[in-house]
């Protein structure tokens, strides 16, 4: 039996059709396992809930704003801009898991482009977040009364900065996953200091009842602008912060999550390439 290996594509335009082929079928695969997991697909949709209840109902009944406005609104945004955040731990648990199992060396040793695991696993969990924060969208206008007051394109544009934020702490999640030796492992070297960023963040309360060595910290924080962003784009409540990330949120959002892009993907490539188990 004479085994045939497809003939690698000579020009850049074969080369980008190949890679987003390949994509999708690596992304399809997540889909198909997702179908085996129903209840996988359930937390996706149930978490967002009760962190909407919880952070709603019981900081919402508590917590004053300091120039006013209604908390609810305020705070929505920046459960919003956790959501996405936590890709990077779901991200890093996956690929440390897949690599753990032996299919990422598996995947590596099919003739399919180099890059396509990584981007189709990457594509896959930020669909699946997406959905997450369709869920969560939906709790906070039913539950908590939450209402984007911005144009339609404004509101648009928010999500859009949501997506790009969360697709950013995808591949910081892959980076570390393709490092560490267990799913367990990845979790805690993402979960121990990614939870705890989103607190030191404008996320719950404005940043100006800080401590002043801790604001500039939490001012500079990539999620504090993210967050800043979408309450402007939303029409929510903001703060009054003078750092220039929260005056100028929309331009730091976006610097922020294609800078940390152009370092991690790379980075997270590179890995990929050179690492075997």
């Amino acid at each position: 039996m004479t085994l045939i290996v497809p003939r690698p594509p000579a020009t850049a335009g074969e080369r980008l059709r190949w890679t987003v082929a390949d994509s999708l079928t690596i992304a399809s695969r997540t889909f198909s396992r997702l179908k085996a997991q129903p209840m996988e697909i359930v937390s996706f949709l149930v978490f967002p809930i009760m962190m909407t209840v919880l952070f709603g109902y019981v900081f919402g009944s508590a917590i004053k704003l300091p120039a006013g406005g209604d908390y609810r609104s305020y705070l929505m945004p920046g459960i919003f801009m956790q959501v996405m955040a936590m890709t990077a731990t779901a991200a890093a648990t996956a690929v440390a898991e897949d690599m753990e199992r032996g299919i990422i060396d598996r995947f590596r040793a099919q003739p399919i482009a180099r890059g396509a695991v990584l981007i189709g696993r990457s594509v896959a969990d930020l669909s699946m977040h997406l959905l997450s924060l369709t869920s969560m969208v939906a709790a906070a206008l039913l539950l908590a009364g939450w209402r984007a007051h911005g144009t339609p394109a404004q509101t648009a544009a928010a999500f859009g900065l949501l997506a790009l934020f969360g697709f950013a702490m995808i591949w910081v999640g892959t980076y570390i996953g393709l490092y560490v030796k267990s799913g367990a492992q990845a979790d805690a070297a993402t979960f121990g200091w990614l939870f705890p960023m989103t607190f030191l963040a404008n996320t719950f309360v404005p940043t100006e009842g800080l401590p002043v060595w801790l604001k500039p910290i939490a001012d500079w924080n990539p999620m504090s602008a993210t967050v800043a962003a979408i309450r402007q784009l939303f029409g929510n409540p903001t703060s009054a912060s003078r750092a220039w990330p929260l005056q100028h949120p929309i331009t730091a959002s976006l610097a922020w999550s294609l800078l940390i892009l152009v370092v991690f993907v790379p980075l997270a490539v590179h890995r990929y390439r050179s690492t075997t188990r």
